[in-house]
């Protein structure tokens, strides 16, 4: 999407605003012995009480109102009866429509203490974000987001997920530009445009570089790595970017 209006700007930060609220209470409601379908079910209160739909459940008939993966999950975990335990590595994905804009936003961390690697990717892929967001910027190719990311995960001795990538979102929850990559591309030389509406998403490995599917058709998984997530809709503009999802 590329965002003209007021009326685009101002409806792009509302479900951001809901979806960013909602991700911080299932972070804060995370804790040991409580199910996903727990967390989940809070989400779906939360949308409801907001006016606003899940976009997973509502595009795609995903079986939750959000995504909740647990250590060997990296993404579209289904909730269930699975109980969180100490340590566990938990990602919590939440997007969401409003009045026809969406907002997707997604976070990885440890519940309590784990083991220093599982954090470490936690710390790493914030910086591996911070450092891609520098390079959101009008006029820029696409590609130097995916540079950027690799980077810093190269500094620090891990890798990222290549087959799991970042998005164009705004008036629907998957849209033009249909990849924003992890790594670098020099066929990726697609610009970025002012206002371009984006969810950015590194997705940092200990060592494996892609994932595969489950059985139950949507969760995605590793074979030994740990991942973690850290995902933002960003509108992009000359004055800067605007994270909605904050």
């Amino acid at each position: 999407m590329i965002a003209k209006t007021e009326e685009d700007f101002n409806g792009l930060k509302e479900i951001g605003k809901i979806c960013g609220a909602i991700r911080d209470e299932l972070v804060n409601r995370t804790k040991p012995g409580i199910t996903t379908k727990e967390l989940d079910e809070i989400a779906g209160e939360m949308f409801e009480k907001a006016g606003a739909e899940s976009a997973p459940k509502e595009e795609y008939d995903f079986p939750g109102y959000t995504c909740i993966s647990i250590n060997e999950e990296v993404a579209h975990g289904i909730p269930s009866k699975r109980i969180i335990q100490e340590g566990d590595l938990v990602n919590i994905d939440v997007s969401g429509s409003k009045n026809g804009y969406f907002a997707d936003t997604g976070i990885s961390f440890v519940v309590s203490k784990g083991e220093e690697i599982v954090e470490k990717i936690c710390d790493v892929v914030k910086k591996a974000f911070d450092a891609g967001l520098e390079k959101a910027k009008p006029g820029s190719k696409k590609s130097a987001l995916g540079k950027a990311v690799h980077n810093v995960a190269k500094q620090h001795g891990l890798t990222v997920i290549k087959n799991l990538t970042g998005h164009g979102v705004g008036s629907s929850i998957h849209e033009a530009p249909e990849h924003i990559l992890n790594y670098f591309s020099r066929w990726d030389d697609e610009l970025l445009k002012d206002g371009m509406v984006i969810a950015f998403e590194p997705f940092i490995s200990t060592f494996e570089e892609e994932v595969f599917q489950s059985k139950d058709g949507w969760t995605f998984l590793t074979e030994e790595s740990f991942v973690a997530q850290y995902e933002h809709t960003i509108i992009l503009t000359k004055e800067g970017p605007i994270i909605t999802t904050l």
